[in-house]
């Protein structure tokens, strides 16, 4: 099923024997499109403090309740490695991450999350398959922040034809399908959808998204499939590439 991003943030994060605080934002690979963690928001329980989690521990969402359960207790995500002393993201936390909590990482195998295309929990690899000496720049990963980067404009190659409103993510494999676009004033303020597949690059410096599509393009797509306002997980369709 296709989730819309920003229909998650906010709802509450229950652990297996309690509430642990609430949906913060999220990390997506912006190479693979993959989103890779929840941030969380621990309120007063570990005040200060935003804790990271994999959709390895993702159970079922209620969306009557507005939360999203998670599959380990409260004392295994305190003892969690804390993400405050390795901002951005480095791939010493991540290890680091997974070591801790024994599951394969995304980083080594041909699938979206290692081995496999799903994020399911496996045996824990030997920690030495997951520790290396020293720290390269090929080693750098692509995280970035749903928060962020909504709002970024949508450049074409014609021109800008509006901004990033929200990310359909399929709540299995957490994979980005779309991204969803208010195209405002061009396209008579309708939402559409736009494949990672035709997404050129991101420039953080610009806040801009550029795609390999010309306006035509978009607008021929958005004929056949255009999303439906704050429909998100369950009326939004794919455009066709």
């Amino acid at each position: 099923m296709l989730q819309n991003i920003k229909e998650l943030y906010g709802n509450k994060l229950a652990a297996s024997d309690g509430d642990i605080g609430h949906v913060k934002d999220f990390y997506f690979d912006d190479k693979t499109w993959v989103i890779r963690y929840l941030v969380a928001d621990t309120g007063s329980w570990l005040t200060g403090r935003l804790v990271l989690l994999s959709p390895h521990a993702f159970g079922r969402i209620d969306q009557d309740g507005k939360i999203l359960l998670v599959n380990l207790t409260r004392k295994q995500i305190e003892n969690s490695p804390s993400i405050e002393s390795h901002r951005p993201v480095s791939r010493q936390y991540e290890e680091e991450y997974y070591l801790y909590y024994g599951w394969p990482a995304y980083w080594q195998g041909g699938g979206m999350w290692g081995m496999g295309s799903y994020p399911v929990i496996m045996p824990p690899l030997p920690p030495k398959n997951l520790r290396h000496h020293g720290h390269n720049q090929r080693d750098d990963i692509h995280l970035r922040s749903t928060t962020a980067v909504t709002g970024y404009y949508i450049q074409a190659t014609d021109g800008a034809i509006g901004s990033v409103s929200g990310f359909l993510v399929d709540d299995r494999s957490w994979a980005i399908r779309e991204l969803v676009v208010e195209t405002g004033h061009w396209y008579s303020g309708k939402e559409i959808l736009i494949s990672p597949s035709k997404i050129e690059r991101i420039s953080y410096e610009d806040s801009k998204v550029f795609v390999n599509l010309t306006k035509a393009d978009i607008q021929r797509t958005a004929e056949n499939d255009i999303a439906k306002t704050g429909a998100g997980n369950h009326g939004a369709k794919h455009p066709r590439d």
